[in-house]
C-alpha cells in the first residue's frame, strides 16, 4: 500500500512555526520505528504515474490524460498544460499561486483563452476545457522540460521554468503574455473586486496520449488529477475514505490523503498544524494499531513533494525500544 501525503515533511520554515509543542503520538512512534528514506521531489501527478505504470517521456503525461477526462480528444498530437496562475512579486522573487486561488469562471476562462488566441494565433491558443485547466497543442513535440504546477506553488519560480533546447522562445512568450494579460479589462475588473489578476499561463505535464498500462491498482482519492489517471489507466477508483480501515492495508493501491495541501502550499503554519492533527486521529492512531498487519509489501508514507518517504513493515510495531523524539525533530 502506498500512501501519498503530500507536505507530510514541510519546510524547515512551514515546520518551525506550525510543529512547536505539537504531539502527535501516534505519528511520532511511526516515525521512529520506520525506515525514513529520499523519494524524488517531482510531485504528486508524478509519484501517481510511477504508482500506475504510467511512463515518463519528456515529461510526465498528464495533459493528454487530464484533457480527455475534461471531454477533449488528445490524438496523437504533443499536449501540454497551461493552467492560468497569478504571479506575485516578492521583495527577491516571484511567486506561483495555481489556479485554485483565482475562482474564475467559465466566462472568464474563455474571454481569457480568446484574447490570448487572437495575440498570438496557432503559436499560443489556450483551450479552457476546464476554467482551471487549459491546453496548448503543438505539430511537434518541443524540446521542453517543466515542473509540475503542484510542485512550483507558493515557490519562487525562476529556477522551474521550462527548461531544454526550446525553452528560451517559451519564455519569451510567456514575458510577452504577461504583459499582455496585465492590461486585460478582466483582470482589471477582478482587481477592483479585490480578486487576483490571471497574469500569466504555467506550461506543465507535456506530451502525447500514452499506453494504457498493463497492471490495475486500485486508487483512492478525490483530487481531480489522480481521479484522471485512474480512469485513464482503467484501475478502479474508490472514493478516499474518511478514517483508515485496517482491511485497507491488505490492499496493494494507492491513497492520496491531501488534507495538508493547502496549507502546505501556502506556508499557512496553523492550517497544517489543524490538518495534521485530523491525519493523527483519522489514520496514524489506526495505522499505528493495525501495523503488525501489514503485509509484503511494506506500507510507505510518501510526501512526493518534499522528497521523503516512510517505510514501515510489520516487524515496525515490536520496536519498542525506538523511542519518539519531538516532531519538529523527527520530521526535519
Amino acid at each position: 500500500m502506498l500512501l501519498l501525503i503530500p507536505h507530510l515533511f514541510p519546510t524547515a520554515r512551514l515546520l518551525e512555526a506550525a510543529a512547536q509543542d505539537l504531539h502527535l503520538p501516534a505519528l511520532q512512534t511511526l516515525l521512529a520505528r520506520g525506515t525514513r528514506t529520499p523519494c524524488p521531489a517531482e510531485g504528486v501527478e508524478a509519484a501517481l504515474c510511477t504508482a500506475l505504470g504510467i511512463a515518463r517521456q519528456q515529461d510526465w503525461p498528464l495533459a493528454p490524460i487530464t484533457l480527455e477526462a475534461d471531454g477533449g480528444v488528445a490524438g496523437s498530437a504533443y499536449w501540454l498544460r497551461a493552467d492560468p496562475v497569478h504571479l506575485r512579486v516578492m521583495r527577491d522573487r516571484i511567486v506561483l499561486a495555481d489556479s485554485s486561488t483565482l475562482n474564475l469562471s467559465r466566462q472568464e476562462a474563455d474571454a481569457l483563452a480568446a484574447t490570448i488566441g487572437q495575440h498570438f494565433g496557432d503559436a499560443l491558443r489556450p483551450l479552457p476545457l476546464h476554467p482551471n485547466r487549459w491546453y496548448v497543442q503543438h505539430p511537434t513535440p518541443p524540446r521542453l522540460i517543466t515542473t509540475p504546477v503542484s510542485v512550483a506553488t507558493g515557490r519562487d519560480i525562476d529556477p522551474l521554468l521550462p527548461q531544454g533546447i526550446d525553452a528560451m522562445p517559451v519564455r519569451s512568450q510567456l514575458n510577452e503574455l504577461q504583459m499582455l494579460l496585465h492590461e486585460h479589462p478582466l483582470n482589471q475588473a477582478r482587481e477592483a473586486r479585490g480578486e487576483l489578476p490571471v497574469n500569466s499561463l504555467w506550461l506543465w505535464g507535456g506530451g502525447i496520449k500514452p499506453a494504457v498500462p498493463a497492471t490495475r491498482i486500485p486508487v483512492f482519492a478525490r483530487e481531480d488529477e489522480a481521479r484522471a489517471l485512474a480512469a485513464f489507466c482503467g484501475s478502479a477508483l474508490h472514493p478516499l475514505p474518511a478514517r483508515l480501515d485496517k482491511s485497507l492495508l491488505e490492499t496493494a493501491g494507492v491513497i492520496l490523503l491531501d488534507e495538508l495541501t493547502s496549507a502546505g502550499l501556502c506556508g499557512d503554519a496553523y492550517g497544517w498544524r489543524e490538518a495534521v492533527r485530523v491525519l493523527e486521529a483519522n489514520w496514524f492512531v489506526p495505522l499505528l494499531g493495525a501495523l503488525r498487519t501489514v503485509g509484503a509489501p511494506s506500507l510507505r508514507l510518501v510526501d512526493p513533494v518534499n522528497g521523503q518517504a516512510l517505510q514501515l513493515h510489520a516487524s515496525d510495531a515490536w520496536k519498542i525500544w525506538r523511542r519518539p523524539r519531538p516532531l519538529i525533530s523527527m520530521l526535519a
